[in-house]
């Protein structure tokens, strides 16, 4: 860690900031039974993967059925509830008032998150900056997104601390050279342990000091 340059937090969106995950888990669960019987809980099977990562590898074909569920998807979306993750919010109010700079990166395209901000006004106002889908190039496991969040606060990737929950997205933390704290929203605990440098259930018993001791 340079103490001499700011720090920043870096939020994976769903499962991290909003408890989404089980709701995406029911819609991709439905398409797996229909279109891919052979992997159960196909839900999980793409969890962390882009929208056209997972079309490339599993619905190319029929021609028409990638716009098919485009379509049921965006729908599905507008009627989603997005509740926080308990305790993020007071974690990002205290992270604001110690002078951390915050961004969201998220596998997420820009109409994702504008549904989001419908339902969450106030998102906005709580980042510095969001970095989704469509602002890259290459998707998690790729480090890409999160130097893209470093750069876009101006934070050295050593002064980076990364909140995951997926697989893919703390390969794509490590990857980018930063430490990664787990969320044990989607995955167990003893899943990811191993692969981070702390596990947590949420935020609620979190805070900038622990934070911090995981950059020293």
């Amino acid at each position: 860690m340079n103490k001499e340059k700011p720090i920043a937090a870096l939020f994976d969106f769903d499962g991290v900031v909003v408890d989404t995950e089980p709701q995406y888990s029911l819609f991709w669960d439905e398409k797996g039974k229909k279109y891919h019987p052979e992997i159960p809980e196909f839900g999980h099977h793409i969890k962390g993967q882009t929208l056209m990562q997972i079309y490339s590898q599993f619905f190319l074909q029929p021609e028409g059925l990638q716009s098919e569920i485009t379509r049921e998807l965006l729908d599905y979306e507008t009627r989603m509830s997005f509740e926080f993750i308990p305790g993020v919010v007071d974690f990002m109010k205290e992270l604001r008032l110690k002078g951390v700079k915050i961004a969201i990166v998220t596998s997420s395209n820009d109409q994702k998150m504008a549904n989001a901000h419908r339902a969450l006004p106030e998102l906005k106002s709580m980042v510095d900056y969001i970095v989704t889908a469509d602002k890259v190039s290459h998707s998690k496991p790729h480090p890409e997104c999160f130097l893209l969040g470093a750069e876009s606060v101006q934070v050295p990737v050593e002064n980076c601390v990364v909140f995951e929950d997926s697989f893919h997205g703390i390969e794509s933390g490590r990857r980018a050279g930063m430490k990664v704290i787990g969320l044990a929203t989607t995955n167990p605990a003893s899943s990811i342990e191993g692969k981070v440098s702390l596990v947590i259930p949420d935020f609620v018993d979190f805070n900038h000091e622990k934070m911090m001791a995981v950059l020293e």
